[in-house]
């Protein structure tokens, strides 16, 4: 029997623990830290690399799966070369696809691989002036990782000034940002499993990030998902991994920089195809949540497969029906999240849906609030809106004081 953990304590962790379960076999997934939701969780921060090999090695675990962004761009795979716990998840030099923006544009550049124009700012009149050469618009990156809120779209000048406050306050410490052409269309989510050579397709998924309806307010880390997109059809498939996946991984060999895991592409689809407009060194969160409950074949076995850099002879099979997540939030996130409050009717919500915790954690047995995003409610259908119905319903069971979600997930009109 081998022992398996999962570091994080999101939603998308709980979702990575919950689909090891559900395979043949499998009895104990650890999860480091964890929270309110999880089970058999061991408390460690996944950022001190020495308390996880300790960790590891207390408990015996065989192989270690990385959720989050921040431990990979540290190096923790790296770190643990040549121990006897395994860990899926790219090195520190492949993380760059996401924890540099500006390295992931030159990459994508020296790639040929289609994706807005671009330029490295360091002052406001340099992104000022970057904007006023596409028609006063311009998206503004910060270079590193920001947990998906270092983004600011600018429609118009009067934006400009302002979104530049509020990017260069959330990273103080950078001193380069990326200017970013704005490019029109719908967005799309891709992953891949791949060993480098070869890849698995996860359905096609789409996030919704703006924190209100209508994609107004606050960029947020995602209030929620579905899948699959039904505009994403066979030959925009064909295209993206022609395009963009095929070019990524031979651009990555190209480097000699091995890659082993799994890769987000963040793409628009414009009148003109398809654009890339960023990598995700890990599965997307919350789109995690409606991928990982549609593998209707084991995860596990796939994730060895792609360590032993054999993912060729492994395939991943998906259930064809329609999920969507709906993400619970705390009031004031996604600035300053109150927490603390207890929450009722999580059982009751699961009778019907699956809840997947992430900001949680338990207090002389009760569930409270810890974090931005609280929960992700997942339903399943024949049909979008079938999945939409099933997880709103369960939405409607739980409460906690000043909760939050969209009720237009799913139901963006595409041009």
């Amino acid at each position: 029997m081998m022992n398996v953990g999962v570091l994080g304590s999101g939603a998308r962790e709980h979702a990575l623990q919950w689909s090891l379960q559900q395979g043949e076999g499998m009895d104990i997934v650890f999860c480091l830290p964890g929270n309110g939701g999880t089970a058999h969780n061991i408390n460690v921060d996944p950022s001190d690399h020495q308390a996880v090999r300790r960790a590891c090695e207390q408990f015996d675990i065989d192989l270690l799966i990385v959720g989050p962004e921040g431990p990979l761009a540290a190096g923790l795979v790296d770190d643990f070369e040549g121990h006897r716990t395994r860990v899926f998840g790219p090195s520190r030099s492949a993380s760059l696809l996401e924890s540099s923006k500006i390295w992931s544009k030159e990459f994508m550049r020296q790639a040929n691989i289609p994706t807005a124009s671009c330029a490295a700012v360091s002052t406001v009149e340099e992104f000022v002036a970057f904007a006023v050469r596409h028609g006063d618009r311009a998206v503004l990156k910060a270079d590193g990782l920001a947990a998906g809120k270092g983004v600011a779209v600018c429609k118009d000048r009067e934006d400009l000034e302002s979104a530049w406050e509020r990017i260069t306050t959330l990273r103080p410490a950078s001193e380069r940002f990326l200017a970013e052409q704005v490019l029109d269309g719908w967005e799309l989510s891709i992953h891949v499993l791949t060993d480098g050579a070869t890849w698995c397709l996860f359905p096609s998924s789409q996030d919704h990030k703006p924190l209100l309806n209508q994609d107004r307010g606050p960029n947020t880390g995602g209030m929620g998902a579905f899948s699959p997109v039904h505009e994403c059809t066979p030959s925009l498939i064909d295209e993206i991994s022609r395009d963009i996946i095929s070019p990524t991984l031979e651009g990555l060999r190209d480097r000699s920089i091995p890659y082993c895991g799994f890769l987000y592409f963040g793409l628009m689809i414009t009148p003109e195809g398809p654009f890339l407009l960023e990598y995700n060194v890990r599965l997307g969160d919350p789109e995690a949540q409606v991928l990982l409950p549609s593998l209707t074949s084991d995860l596990l076995p796939a994730l060895l497969s792609c360590l032993d850099g054999d993912l060729d002879s492994h395939a991943l099979a998906f259930d064809k029906r329609a999920l969507a997540s709906i993400v619970l939030a705390s009031p004031g996130y996604p600035d300053m999240p109150e927490i603390g409050y207890p929450i009722s009717g999580i059982e009751q919500a699961a009778e019907t849906a699956l809840v997947l915790h992430a900001g949680t954690t338990r207090h002389h047995g009760q569930v409270q609030t810890s974090g931005g995003r609280v929960l992700s409610v997942v339903g399943r259908g024949d049909a979008l809106c079938d999945a939409l119905d099933q997880a709103y319903a369960a939405c409607e069971q739980i409460r906690f004081t000043g909760m939050h979600y969209r009720t237009d997930i799913g139901r963006r009109n595409h041009p």
